[in-house]
């Protein structure tokens, strides 16, 4: 990706960590809401998909979690919804091609950009049928993005690769912010 892009998405992960301070907000519990986030990040209500993107990005603002449930929280309300797996999909991702001090920025469904660092909480985790390794990664307060087959395939592409594994097992890792991160194993 351009030099000039990935500088632009950088001053929108900069500007757009205003959310509000939802970790602070702790109401009562109101009830449940009628809400679940797919799988593939739709977000419906009522059995209807939410179409409008600025609605979408408003609810995933006041999102929260807390152990293994979500909630939309303002100051003074707090409603349960349902979440199939994780709230965001990393639809995108770029980077600025600098060896070592490379740093690679995610997009997700909702617009937040996320740089990936020692803060970002990466994993892999079982998904889809038939289940698969799938990197994961921290968007803001214990809320995660699972990454979409598109950006997968691109980090696949901008991998570099381990096999100095005595089994015969080798592995590929991405590099960002000067660590590597673990995209999966083969033989």
């Amino acid at each position: 990706m351009a030099e000039p892009l990935f500088q632009q998405l950088q001053a929108l992960q900069k500007a757009f960590q205003g959310h509000p301070p939802v970790e602070r907000w702790n109401p009562d519990l109101c009830g449940d809401m009628d809400m679940v986030i797919k799988r593939d990040g739709r977000w419906i209500h009522e059995g209807s998909e939410i179409r409008r993107q600025s609605l979408v990005k408003l609810f995933a603002g006041i999102l929260k979690r807390e152990g293994g449930e979500y909630f939309l929280v303002t100051p003074v309300e707090k409603m349960r919804i349902q979440v199939e797996d994780v709230p965001f999909v990393a639809t995108q991702v770029a980077r600025n091609a600098n060896g070592d001090a490379q740093t690679l920025l995610f997009t997700t469904n909702v617009g937040d950009v996320i740089a990936l660092d020692e803060g970002s909480n990466w994993r892999l985790q079982q998904f889809g049928t038939p289940s698969r390794l799938i990197p994961y990664l921290e968007v803001r307060g214990g809320l995660q993005a699972r990454v979409s087959r598109d950006v997968f395939y691109q980090l696949v592409d901008w991998a570099e690769e381990d096999n100095n594994d005595c089994e015969g097992t080798g592995k590929l890792f991405v590099r960002s912010a000067s660590k590597d991160y673990l995209l999966g194993s083969y033989n």
